[in-house]
C-alpha cells in the first residue's frame, strides 16, 4: 500500500531529503515476514514527512524512489539522496520534474568517485575555491 501528505503549495527553493528507515521491531519471525522499510521525503523548512512511502518487498530504496519523487511536485526544489540513492536514472528524473539534486558519492562508485576527486583536486590546484 502506497500513501503521501499533500501539506501546501511549493514555492519553490525548498530543501527535500529522501531517505529509507527500517523499522525496528517490525519484523515477524514466526511468520516469515521481513522488517517493514519506508521511504520518506521530508520538508525541511515545514519539518513535516511529504510522503512516506512503503517499500515493496522483495524491492529496495533504489526503485522506491521514483514511485516517491512521481507523487511530489519538485519544481526548484533541492532533492538530497544519500549514497544508496546516487544512480543516473534517479538523477534524471529529478532533472525531468524540474527540480535540483544533492546526491552523496561514496568509494563503491569508483569510477564516478575517481572523476569526482579528480575534479576537486584540478579545482584546488587552479584556486577554484575562494577563502
Amino acid at each position: 500500500m502506497h500513501f503521501f501528505l499533500t501539506c501546501h503549495k511549493w514555492t519553490g527553493g525548498a530543501i527535500i531529503p529522501i531517505d529509507g528507515k527500517t523499522i525496528r521491531g517490525s519484523y515477524d519471525r514466526n511468520q516469515g515476514k521481513s522488517a517493514l522499510h519506508v521511504i520518506n521525503a521530508w520538508s525541511a523548512e515545514q519539518r513535516v514527512v511529504l510522503a512516506p512511502m512503503k517499500v515493496d518487498d522483495k524491492s529496495n530504496e533504489i526503485t522506491a524512489i521514483p514511485a516517491l519523487l512521481e507523487l511530489l511536485d519538485i519544481t526548484d526544489c533541492i532533492i538530497t539522496i544519500d549514497a544508496m540513492g546516487t544512480k543516473t536514472e534517479i538523477a534524471q528524473k529529478i532533472i525531468d520534474k524540474k527540480g535540483n539534486y544533492v546526491l552523496s558519492l561514496k568509494a563503491n562508485h569508483p569510477t564516478l568517485y575517481a572523476q569526482v576527486r579528480e575534479w576537486f583536486q584540478q579545482a584546488l590546484g587552479a584556486s577554484f575555491f575562494w577563502a
